[in-house]
């Protein structure tokens, strides 16, 4: 990940593919690089970690002349950022060319194959291991010309890939012909008067056209300066429809959505498709970066975390204590790391922070550290300070997130801790194989009831708008529901800034019951649970006293109209998985209320994206 720009046409290729990747800067990235089809006939290749300036300094003295060619901007999914795992890569004549968003599940497998046979490897990315499939299969020609020879050669190699692609490969060999491929990971076509342009986002292309093909998955397109060829995976010629782009850069950026906090909301389902795999095979737990954790070791667990991710920690406690039977603690960082807690080398800390630099949950991984413990970050930023302290990380993999307030990366971090829940499950025989295996067939099936979440959001934004008058609510829960109150309150009062509190509705007798007067709202998490019946009861209790319930559901659940005055639906899904699914009607409750109120949604007033100082 996460920009792509490839063009092939009658101009100069620099220009163009630095401007495409400055458009698509808003995704975020660690590194940039370009590779050129020169007028001379040779391949150059420019890259550099770190910002496009550092890449735009470079070439400044040392740029390369052509009409062909293609660029990436990369957030690491697979090495660290530097200069070598920067894209794009080369197979071993360096004369193919390639630029990848997305994950090869099966790399390592691909390049022992590959190493094997002879070729060289020169980064620690999965994405290499494309160029060097496509130099295998160009050694044995299909198609009579350069445009059908690359493409066929990308096709045959793009087969022996499992996982989630989007790539623009060209070959020294093929000249004039840029390759492009999608398979659940964005990628469009940008049909110009001066060439053909590839993108993994429309802003890229703007600035040249607005007519575009969107690819759709499985396929592949041969730009040439001509125009486009687009072939599906098995090779047979299909026609995409046109579309023309009437957005503005501002809104193309956010491709088509009006605040950034909302389309990363909607990049919900994508995002945990991206984490999950890979990760889950025939019932399994694939996940080779916990291999320095000794799980025989783990006798208590330990999880922190600030905001949303602290959030996210107390719903895997209710996971980790019904699949592992062992004790678990859960502190907010900033508090844990002024204590004095007993942790000795039994403990594994898990520490949880999407920018891996926020300054509390450092400092209480380092005393977890110091302390003995086996320690193991979650994070979405591959080199991040808290990767540095920990015995091993596991990338959630959510993707960039512009928006100031958490959403996409909240939903990847619930479902990586699910992911380490079950692999300590499977190393330790604490469950079993047919327990694993509905558990990870519970998990794969969770994007596609974030996408049916996702359909009901007019419902959300018709109780969002009339709720934006409020001063105050209250969110209640039980169980897993607790920390989704707390979720809940937390994105209201980040984005819409409306005064909102969390409880578990047990405790609702023990103070926050005096709150409930004629007209107050209160949603309460009433989706299936082991303690639904029990939360009916609290339910009744506000209403007995004039409150308003905004009541969110389980689609199906009949019983719960005679209960509230407003109810948001969600999918069913399993209780220890459900707050994946169902945090969504409660952002996008959040969302249309702070746009009802006037609120900048993606900058909040006072908030930061990553909190480095105390």
């Amino acid at each position: 990940m996460c920009g792509i720009v490839g063009y092939s046409g009658s101009s100069p290729v620099v220009p163009l593919l630095m401007e495409g990747l400055e458009r698509l800067e808003y995704r975020g990235y660690d590194s940039a690089g370009i590779a050129v089809l020169t007028d001379s006939g040779e391949l150059a290749i420019r890259k550099s970690v770190g910002r496009l300036a550092e890449l735009r300094k470079l070439l400044e003295t040392d740029s390369p002349e052509g009409t062909a060619g293609i660029g990436h901007t990369r957030w690491a999914t697979h090495g660290r950022p530097s200069d070598e795992n920067a894209h794009p890569h080369t197979d071993c004549a360096h004369r193919i060319c390639v630029v990848h968003n997305g994950i090869v599940e099966n790399y390592a497998e691909l390049r022992d194959e590959l190493v094997a046979q002879g070729h060289r490897m020169e980064s620690e990315t999965d994405t290499e291991v494309i160029a060097h499939l496509i130099e295998v299969e160009l050694s044995r020609p299909q198609g009579s010309g350069f445009a059908e020879q690359l493409l066929s050669a990308c096709r045959r190699a793009l087969a022996r890939v499992r996982g989630l692609y989007a790539i623009a490969a060209l070959s020294l060999d093929h000249p004039e012909v840029i390759v492009g491929a999608r398979d659940r990971s964005p990628l469009v076509v940008g049909l110009a008067d001066h060439g053909t342009l590839l993108a993994s986002d429309v802003p890229a292309l703007l600035g040249h056209t607005r007519k575009i093909i969107r690819l759709q998955n499985g396929d592949l397109v041969a730009a040439t300066p001509d125009g486009a060829q687009v072939v599906d995976r098995q090779g047979r010629r299909v026609e995409r429809p046109t579309e023309e782009i009437e957005w503005d850069i501002s809104s193309a950026e956010r491709e088509g959505y009006p605040h950034f906090f909302l389309k990363e909301v909607y990049e919900q389902p994508e995002a945990l498709t991206r984490m999950l795999a890979g990760r889950l095979e025939a019932g399994h737990i694939q996940l080779p970066e916990l291999e320095p954790i000794d799980a025989s070791r783990v006798e208590r667990i330990l999880l922190t975390g600030c905001g949303s991710a602290f959030h996210a920690c107390l719903m895997a406690r209710y996971m980790f204590e019904s699949w592992l039977h062992l004790p678990v603690d859960v502190d907010v960082a900033s508090e844990l790391r002024y204590r004095d807690p007993a942790i000795d080398e039994r403990t594994l800390c898990v520490a949880v922070s999407q920018s891996g630099e926020t300054i509390d949950t450092l400092m209480a991984f380092e005393l977890a550290k110091s302390a003995g413990a086996q320690c193991l970050a979650i994070t979405n930023v591959v080199g991040s300070a808290i990767t540095t302290l920990a015995h091993a990380t596991i990338l959630q993999q959510s993707g960039p997130e512009i928006a100031v307030v958490s959403s996409k990366s909240f939903t990847g971090q619930v479902a990586t801790l699910a992911l380490v829940g079950l692999w300590l499950g499977q190393a330790t025989s604490r469950l079993s194989e047919s327990q694993l295996a509905r558990v990870a067939t519970d998990l794969g099936a969770l994007p596609a009831a974030m996408t049916r979440a996702l359909a009901n959001a007019g419902e959300a934004a018709r109780i969002g708008d009339q709720s934006a008058h409020l001063s105050s609510l209250l969110f209640l829960g039980r169980g897993i529901g607790y920390p989704m109150a707390l979720e809940g309150a937390l994105k209201l009062k980040e984005i819409s800034y409306i005064q909102a509190e969390g409880y578990a509705a047990g405790e609702l007798k023990h103070g926050p019951l005096a709150l409930i007067e004629q007209d107050m709202t209160v949603v309460v998490v009433a989706t299936e649970s082991a303690t639904r019946e029990k939360l009916i009861s609290n339910v009744e209790e506000v209403r007995s006293r004039g409150g308003r319930i905004i009541a969110l559901a389980t689609e199906g659940d009949e019983d719960i109209q005679s209960h509230a005055d407003e109810i948001l639906w969600a999918p069913a899904a399993p209780e220890l998985l459900s707050p994946i699914v169902n945090v969504v009607p409660l952002q996008l409750l959040a969302y249309y209320a702070a746009v009802a109120r006037g609120c900048d949604v993606d900058k909040p007033r006072n908030l930061a994206k990553s909190v480095t100082v105390e």
